[in-house]
């Protein structure tokens, strides 16, 4: 898995500016649109909940209103990247089928690229998230150099979901509509709009095996209440998700012999 993304990472650079250029190719304010999207939607987030539901969250430390919508970001944006690879990966193949029968391509590549561009989009939310908290708090907390570890395990266990899904897609053309059911259910069993403490017991389990709820917890630990992630819980949850990955290259390789028929 790693020597394929290595050998043709020079391609896969390309197609991930590809992805994230076409997306606004031919609108007037182009790829200014991947900034001003988050900036937007935050605006509306404070908006809806700070003033309108007047919203408190029971773990923050701070009573400020806005410091409700900067958690509720901090989920969002999480669950807008997995989703996104989520929804995408089951056509990642079908919408790029003279690769498949016309020449010899490395189709492997297909859902990092994808991946790649959702994770570029959430990297921009991520800023405009990091300028509000300057402009209420000043600098941010030292914790805040976690976070691209923290980022490591979601993005393994992303890319295993996408290979996965952009197999299966070929096979079974109904997994788009459920993947796009399973992203919105996502948003509601992790703690995007609630804290994890909020979840009765009896429902625990949902959130230990959910990898959003994982990392959403840590992330706002480290970005707004500086606190360093549980090392011990990172490192297996890094183990897993490197594993979970490989698992879904192993079934892209492993099926992808029929995807020109099937094409």
């Amino acid at each position: 898995m790693a020597r394929s993304l290595w050998r043709n990472r020079d391609l896969l650079y390309q197609l991930v500016v590809r992805e994230v250029v076409g997306r606004y190719r031919g609108s007037f304010l182009g790829l200014a649109w991947s900034f001003f999207n988050p900036l937007l939607m935050l605006a509306i987030y404070t908006i809806v909940f700070t003033m309108v539901f007047q919203a408190k969250w029971s773990e923050q430390p701070s009573g400020h209103p806005v410091e409700f919508s900067l958690v509720l970001f901090v989920g969002m944006i999480l669950h807008g990247f997995f989703s996104e690879c989520l929804v995408h990966a089951p056509g990642v193949i079908l919408s790029n089928a003279n690769y498949v029968k016309k020449v010899v391509f490395p189709l492997e590549i297909l859902p990092p690229a994808a991946l790649g561009s959702a994770l570029f989009h959430a990297a921009i939310s991520f800023l405009v998230l990091l300028g509000l908290f300057m402009v209420l708090h000043g600098l941010p907390p030292p914790t805040i150099l976690a976070v691209p570890l923290l980022w490591v395990p979601l993005v393994l266990v992303a890319m295993g979901t996408s290979w996965f899904l952009a197999s299966l897609g070929v096979y079974v053309r109904d997994v788009g509509q459920i993947a796009s059911v399973l992203a919105t259910i996502l948003l509601f069993v992790s703690p995007v709009f609630y804290p994890a403490t909020a979840v009765p017991p009896g429902m625990c389990w949902i959130y230990q095996v959910n990898p959003l709820a994982i990392t959403i917890g840590q992330m706002r630990d480290a970005v707004l209440w500086g606190q360093w992630p549980d090392v011990h819980v990172l490192a297996v949850y890094g183990l897993l998700s490197f594993f979970f990955a490989w698992l879904g290259f192993a079934w892209f390789q492993k099926t992808r012999t029929g995807f020109a028929d099937v094409l």
